[in-house]
């Protein structure tokens, strides 16, 4: 099964992504509303907002990488674009994280700097794969391999720590 089999799949029964999809920001919602509004009662929920935020965010930012690769690389139009598989995880997740933020700040969920520096790594790997794409710089060398690959994660732990001063 490839992945486009599974996209058709999902494409012939769009109600269900979409109920799915949606109940993360109304058990968001419902977590906001059940949690209170002490600090000490917020703090007992950060777990719940924790599975909450991973819930919505590894399908948005597989879509939003997907998107990402289809109009840059793939060169998709954006009339062709599938609404429930390609948007809708995207809208999700800044649904959810949007109301997640208006209850409990990000640094006091667990383990939310693993998104953000998973989301890092996958914009510097998009963004060197599209220079190397547009500028189409390829060249036979007699440069081990493992040389390259030492110099690519040199360099992404480059573009990670710009990243990290930066913000």
């Amino acid at each position: 099964m490839t992945l486009r089999d599974v996209f058709e799949a999902i494409s012939g029964q769009p109600t269900f992504l979409f109920l799915l999809l949606m109940a993360v920001p109304a058990i968001t919602f419902l977590v906001n509303v059940w949690s209170g509004e002490t600090a000490e009662e917020i703090w007992k929920w950060r777990y719940a907002y924790a599975i909450l935020v991973y819930l919505a965010c590894i399908p948005g930012i597989f879509a939003l990488t997907l998107n990402i690769y289809l109009f840059l690389f793939e060169r998709q139009s954006i009339w062709d674009m599938h609404l429930a598989i390609q948007a809708l995880p995207i809208l999700t997740m800044g649904i959810t994280l949007l109301l997640i933020r208006r209850k409990i700040p990000f640094n006091y969920i667990p383990a939310f700097g693993r998104l953000s520096s998973i989301l890092t790594l996958i914009a510097a790997v998009m963004g060197i794969l599209w220079i190397i794409d547009r500028t189409r710089i390829y060249a036979v060398t007699y440069v081990p391999f493992t040389y390259v690959v030492i110099g690519f994660i040199a360099l992404l732990l480059i573009i990670r720590f710009a990243w990290s001063r930066i913000f």
